[in-house]
């Protein structure tokens, strides 16, 4: 977007100087303008145009982002301009332009719609407490108003009769009851205003601030799973306290103008008729806005797996935390909450179980950083209670891992005479026993979150929905982003698309069903599309993370299509490729080229987490050899695809040095003659097929001194080598 940008306006000239130019430059600058920026917006909006800051704009997405849509806002006003005139034509033609503009601004302005959308709320309620304040003005006024009428009344009453009858009095009679008039007026006028203040405050919480939390505790789910980051919640705290200190601010009005009537009231008084009604209304507001603000800000958690939220192992510690967003410092350590599990809830499972540990604490303002009114969770522990009749929950219509529970949390706000009770919720979560089911687990809390907002559909795997496989794809890189710090590229996801449905003219609005991506084996193989995907992910974060990160692992790429990339480069190009027979295997393939010029493949036998806990990867790939029939050990890795010197692209992530290597005359500890790893893979010149596998076997200082006579000085003297495979 920033280039395009640049291109239009970098060097920015007075449009109507540009058109005094000759014919043939007029030609040249007709050019510049296409579809992607219509000369008629040039043309319509050449003022405005020229006073933006462009060049900065090409050098800054947001910036850019930003003027597009002012852009728009210009085209717009013009397209309402044009629409008055009735000029058919270039109404046709704005409405195609600003068609073609929207495009490429939908996706970048959905955190700009959001933030939007929190500040329409946060003026709103600015604008209430305001009101609310404002209103405070007026009951004193009319406090004030009636002090006055009162003593005034008071002193007449206490004159004697004879007094009561002369001509000042019954002047002074007459303003009296233009002031029971004022105050009639008045009364009226704070009740509406009242009124007014509510109103504001029910459309607020019905609509756009109901919204905003929805939206937040949707963003906390995509978050859960993977996904960016989500924040807001300080922002919705201010919106809620704010709209609570005005309703309890309208309260105390009410309450003074139940003061002011105790102590005065006539025929036709607004209060006693529409004071209950209103009270009953901040009531109703109070109740439904502490409610609301009753929420989970980090779902329940194990410590050893921060990033598999709502995977739960019984008799393991986990946290979770609670906020209040109507944050009084008269509610500090005053709420206490109660945590439980499976609270009047109906589950599918067979299993029961029991928060042990601390499950009842006070909330706080000191523990959080921010300062908020929460509670956090530490040390519970979930525990399964025995079933007399010795029941297990994968006896039943699902397995354990698909089994939902739910943790509520209950307390009770006691404040200036009201008693409200509060409770929620986690999302679903999923007890497991043993650590082996964390990875399906993790499969149903990504699908679950993946496909419904809803917060409490225990049974939602009595009948899992098919999910949309884009949204399936970002779902899988968000994995990789979130766990090994990498996401995927179009082309890993699709090589993933068709190995979860085979080949399709279109990927967009396929739906998989959960089955299919969890349930069902691949096929000719013994395992679903998920473990091996997940087998993948640890493989990753064990033991080639930091080659991940630089994105020197393409990984994801068929066999066929290694063929493709690999054919027309320099023999010893090679490429990363996780196996697909193997779970949580890597290999590696290179490219040669025979004496007849025919082109030859190898790929070495998958790498598998056992092998690599013994040598680190990008030392397998430095030290690796071949010998071939002659007997000379080469390393056939020159280039990793698609031309850089190997080297150059692993050298910083080699564990030592050539000369660091021990040498045979160190002599080993305790007695022991010191000994290095050498696997050897041998190709004969007939075939290109390995002889059978051979592990890894400690070599002699004296035969690892032959073999260093045929090695150069700067190649390590740690051989590594495998047989060869299909894979």
């Amino acid at each position: 977007m920033a280039n395009t940008f640049h291109l239009f306006f970098c060097s920015m000239s007075q449009w109507s100087q540009v058109q005094q130019l000759e014919i043939k430059f007029l030609e040249q600058v007709d050019q510049f303008y296409d579809d992607n920026f219509p000369m008629e917006i040039r043309h319509l909006l050449a003022q405005w145009i020229e006073s933006q800051d462009w060049e900065a704009a090409s050098n800054n997405e947001a910036m850019a982002t930003i003027l597009l849509q002012n852009l728009l806002i210009q085209v717009d006003e013009q397209l309402d301009r044009v629409s008055q005139e009735k000029n058919l034509l270039l109404i046709h033609n704005l409405k195609r332009i600003r068609k073609l503009l929207q495009g490429p601004l939908e996706k970048s302005l959905q955190n700009s719609t959001v933030s939007e959308r929190q500040r329409n709320v946060e003026h709103k309620v600015s604008a209430i407490k305001n009101s609310a304040q404002m209103t405070d003005q007026d009951v004193k006024y009319l406090e004030d108003l009636q002090e006055e009428f009162d003593f005034r009344y008071k002193t007449i009453q206490s004159l004697e009769q004879s007094d009561k009858n002369s001509a000042l009095i019954k002047q002074e009679m007459l303003a009296l009851q233009v002031m029971l008039n004022t105050l009639d007026f008045k009364r009226k006028e704070v009740l509406s205003k009242i009124g007014r203040v509510i109103h504001e405050i029910d459309m607020l919480m019905s609509n756009m601030l109901t919204e905003e939390l929805l939206d937040w505790k949707r963003r906390q789910q995509i978050a859960c799973i993977g996904g960016p980051l989500h924040g807001g919640l300080d922002q919705l705290q201010n919106c809620f306290t704010l709209l609570a200190e005005s309703l309890f601010q309208v309260r105390r009005q009410l309450e003074k103008l139940d003061e002011l009537l105790t102590r005065l009231t006539y025929d036709g008084d607004p209060i006693p008729v529409q004071r209950p009604q209103l009270l009953e209304k901040v009531n109703f507001l109070l109740y439904n806005l502490f409610r609301n603000s009753f929420v989970v800000e980090r779902q329940p958690c194990m410590p050893t797996h921060p990033q598999r939220p709502m995977v739960l192992k019984t008799l393991i510690q986990f946290t979770v935390k609670l906020r209040l967003l109507i944050k009084l410092p008269e509610l500090n350590y005053q709420i206490r909450v109660k945590a439980t599990i499976d609270k009047n809830v109906s589950t599918v499972s067979n299993r029961r179980f029991v928060l042990c540990g601390t499950h009842v604490k006070a909330m706080n303002m000191d523990e959080s950083a921010n300062g908020s009114l929460s509670v956090e969770f530490r040390h519970l522990q979930p525990k399964e209670m025995k079933s007399s009749a010795g029941s297990k929950g994968n006896e039943g219509p699902h397995m354990v891992t698909e089994e939902l529970h739910s943790i509520s949390f209950e307390t009770q706000v006691c404040l200036y005479g009201l008693t409200i009770n509060l409770e929620t919720s986690s999302l679903p979560v999923v007890m497991i026993s043993n650590v082996s089911q964390l990875p399906n687990a993790w499969a149903s809390i990504i699908w679950y979150n993946l496909s419904t907002n809803d917060p409490q559909n225990l049974s939602f795997f009595n009948n899992p929905p098919a999910a949309t496989l884009s949204q399936l794809l970002e779902v899988l890189s968000w994995q990789f982003s979130s766990y090994v710090g990498r996401g995927l590229n179009s082309e890993q996801l699709n090589m993933l698309a068709e190995k979860l449905v085979g080949q399709q003219v279109s990927y967009n609005d396929y739906q998989l069903s959960w089955a299919k991506f969890c349930k069902e084996h691949l096929p000719g193989k013994s395992f679903t599309f998920w473990v091996w995907l997940e087998a993948i992910l640890d493989l990753i974060k064990k033991h080639i993370l930091p080659l991940w990160i630089d994105g020197y692992v393409m990984g994801f790429v068929s066999k066929e299509k290694e063929r493709i990339l690999l054919k027309d480069k320099t023999p010893g190009t090679f490429l990363l490729r996780f196996s697909e027979s193997n779970l949580g295997g890597i290999t590696f393939t290179w490219v040669d080229q025979l004496e007849n010029g025919d082109v030859t493949f190898h790929s070495v036998e998958p790498y598998n987490k056992g092998r690599l806990s013994a040598l680190p990867f990008a030392d397998i790939l430095r030290d690796y050899k071949v010998i071939m029939a002659d007997n000379v050990p080469e390393n056939p890795l020159k280039y990793l695809y698609p031309d850089i010197p190997k080297d150059k692209a692993f050298g910083k992530h080699y564990s030592c040095q050539p000369n660091e290597v021990s040498k045979p005359s160190d002599g080993g500890g305790k007695g022991y003659v010191p000994s290095v790893f050498i696997p050897v893979s041998k190709i004969l010149n007939d075939s290109t097929d390995p002889h059978s596998p051979s592990d890894l076997l400690p070599m002699s200082p004296s035969v690892y001194a032959v073999l260093r006579e045929h090695l150069s000085p700067t190649v390590i003297e740690t051989a590594l080598s495998s047989p060869y495979s299909t894979d």
